[in-house]
Parts: structure tokens; C-alpha cells; sequence
């Protein structure tokens, strides 16, 4: 009887504690080098910011891990920090020289994509590849 009460109290919360149990894995593959990190913004649907993220590069990727999300839609913007000075440098008409990225793979023409184009729903752990924007040749 004892089990009993055990397996009904699991059987009652234990779907509650996978709530929230969401893991988005994201691999930025074909980065440029290794040099300096890759940093990425994720927003919810309001195109609010949840979490910023920054993560060594290892053989030209990186591999960023996004634990404990709710199921929803959400979207990310990254770029590869070359120099590690935390923003994504630029010549002087505005072209970045740092490669830049977009959940979806999504590009916009002359500037970022809509955040329409970014938007994608989560509703159980996932893995999603995306590779970088180069613009600029490396000096």
C-alpha cells in the first residue's frame, strides 16, 4: 500500500517537474577560426530578451546549450567575436567584419531579417544547426 501511495504521488507531479525541462542545443558550425567566442541573444515571441549566451569556439564551432526553457516560440540572433570585445564591429559604412547568424538560418536584405523570419516554436529538447554570415574577408 505504501508503494501504492508513492506511485500515485508520482504518477500526479512527476509530469508537473518535466515542465520547464526544455533543452535547445544550438551548433554554430563553419565559423571563420577559433578566435575569441560566440555570443547569442535568445528573445521570446515579444521579441524580449531572455538570456544572453557566450561560448568558447572549438575546430570552427560552437556549441551552445539553452537548458530549462518553457515550450513556446522564441527566437536568436549571434555573432562570432573575433576580437572578444563583445560587439560586432564594423567598417566605417556600417558592413560587419565579424560573422553574424540568425535563428532559421534567416537573412534580411540590407540589414536583419524580420523577426518573423527568426521566430521558431520549442515544444520538446532539439538541436538546431545554423552557420554564420561573412561579409567581409578576414585581414
Amino acid at each position: 500500500m505504501k508503494n501504492l501511495g508513492t506511485f500515485l504521488i508520482l504518477g500526479l507531479f512527476g509530469p508537473l517537474t518535466l515542465f520547464g525541462q526544455i533543452t535547445l542545443t544550438v551548433e554554430v558550425e563553419q565559423l571563420r577560426n577559433n578566435n575569441g567566442k560566440l555570443l547569442l541573444e535568445l528573445n521570446n515571441e515579444n521579441e524580449e530578451v531572455i538570456k544572453g549566451f557566450s561560448e568558447v569556439i572549438t575546430d570552427n564551432k560552437s556549441v551552445i546549450v539553452i537548458n530549462d526553457l518553457k515550450p513556446g516560440k522564441y527566437a536568436f540572433k549571434f555573432f562570432h567575436d573575433e576580437n572578444n570585445d563583445e560587439k560586432l564591429n564594423t567598417n566605417f559604412m556600417g558592413i560587419p567584419k565579424e560573422g553574424y547568424g540568425f535563428s532559421n538560418n534567416a537573412s534580411g536584405k540590407f540589414g536583419p531579417p524580420s523577426f518573423e523570419k527568426m521566430i521558431f516554436e520549442v515544444t520538446k529538447s532539439d538541436t538546431v544547426k545554423c552557420i554564420p554570415s561573412y561579409i567581409l574577408k578576414q585581414k
